[in-house]
């Protein structure tokens, strides 16, 4: 039997969710919303309260509620509560309340998917005003992000939303169809299914173009942009090169894709083709971990390791044994939680720590403090359900083992 599916492995992975959970339990912000955490778990003054961060807390604290875990609801509520309140605009959601604010003010697609995403596991959860959130989040990526003709969504519009940017980001839509599956499954309507295979179905061919190194990002027309941000390759959000954790993020949706009866492409070769191509170039073999960055032949660029990278490493060779039965990926599997263990998780302050350097060191060069327990709480979470539903819907539809 694989670990994957041992009681005792299980009842790890439920214990370590709520140790995560219990590391976040002061992010709530005064007014509504959820705080950039330290390292401690002290939420950090000047980061404010960020959107996407926001969004994450209310589906890992939805998740929690959903599980029945106490405590948990109350922080998903505070947190919903900023998302109908005061980072709410006229039209969308501002990136960011309270703290340093960047300038110039932006509405980014990557932000409001994660509304979505929130909305629909806060309905879940029976939060307050969550309905009436993915119902309003739903109307703004249609109406502002949807772009019909190329099949995907637009990236970044100026605060008022009368100048669209010409880039086009493959990072806010993949997490759009994470978000369209989750509202597929919430309300019923077979239409966000359609648009997440239809995303789903470019980032394939895209992959396969690149010999299955996915372009991040793109003009407006979806021409690759491969040499973008060559000068700033450790990007948190838009880095230089093929992004290996995101090849193994997308594999895993691909997975879900399929499950849920998405047509397109052949979702479980290409989720085979991505996961293999993002291990071969980005695991390090003498050192353990997966580097951040490769350039296109595959060389690693940033060498920097990303919890976040090892969090979606888990899932995706979880969801591949799940549907495959090869037994190569329970291996992985298993020796990706033992290198979270042994260098990720921080047995002494909570939580994973969020970036080590090539020698597996603490780093803080592209992200400081633990702003995100959504990737990790996920890792948990995804080895214990089937592939579809969604997360939360397969939670509260009672299909996670006991």
């Amino acid at each position: 039997m694989s670990i994957i599916d041992r009681s005792t492995h299980r009842a790890w992975l439920l214990a370590h969710f709520e140790d995560l959970l219990d590391f976040g339990r002061r992010t709530p912000v005064e007014g509504g919303g959820a705080a950039w955490l330290d390292d401690d778990g002290a939420p950090i003054a000047e980061e404010g309260a960020q959107t996407w961060i926001t969004c994450r807390t209310v589906h890992t604290y939805s998740l929690g509620a959903l599980l029945g875990l106490p405590g948990a609801r109350p922080i998903a509520q505070a947190a919903l509560d900023g998302l109908t309140g005061r980072m709410r605009d006229v039209e969308g959601w501002h990136g960011q309340v309270g703290g340093v604010v960047p300038e110039p003010a932006v509405k980014a697609a990557y932000q409001h998917a994660f509304v979505v995403l929130a909305a629909s596991s806060g309905v879940l959860a029976g939060l307050d005003g969550a309905e009436q959130l993915l119902a309003d989040a739903l109307r703004v990526m249609e109406e502002r992000f949807w772009d019909e003709d190329h099949g995907l969504v637009v990236d970044t519009w100026n605060a008022d939303f009368t100048e669209l940017e010409g880039y086009r980001g493959i990072n806010a839509n993949m997490h759009t169809v994470e978000a369209f599956l989750a509202a597929a499954d919430v309300t019923g309507e077979r239409l966000w299914l359609e648009r997440a295979a239809r995303i789903g179905a470019f980032a394939a061919r895209a992959a396969e173009a690149n010999r299955w190194r996915l372009p991040e990002h793109f003009d407006a027309d979806w021409n690759a942009l491969l040499e973008f941000n060559a000068d700033r390759p450790a990007d948190p959000f838009k880095p230089y090169g093929a992004t290996v954790g995101h090849g193994l993020e997308w594999a895993r949706l691909f997975l879900h894709l399929e499950a849920a009866g998405a047509k397109g492409a052949d979702w479980a070769e290409a989720a085979v083709a991505l996961f293999d191509r993002a291990v071969a170039d980005g695991w390090d073999d003498e050192r353990g971990g997966f580097v951040y960055t490769t350039d296109w032949e595959g060389t690693p660029v940033v060498a920097d390791r990303m919890h976040w990278v090892v969090a979606e490493a888990i899932g995706a060779a979880a969801t591949l044994w799940r549907r495959t039965g090869d037994e190569r990926y329970a291996r992985l599997y298993e020796r990706y939680w033992d290198y979270a263990a042994v260098h990720l998780i921080d047995r002494e302050c909570g939580s994973w720590r969020h970036q080590l350097d090539g020698e597996n060191r603490p780093a803080d060069s592209t992200w400081r403090g633990k702003p995100d327990l959504y990737h990790a709480a996920q890792a948990t979470l995804i080895p214990q359900l089937p592939l579809a539903p969604t997360m939360a819907s397969a939670i509260a539809r009672g299909l996670l083992p006991s």
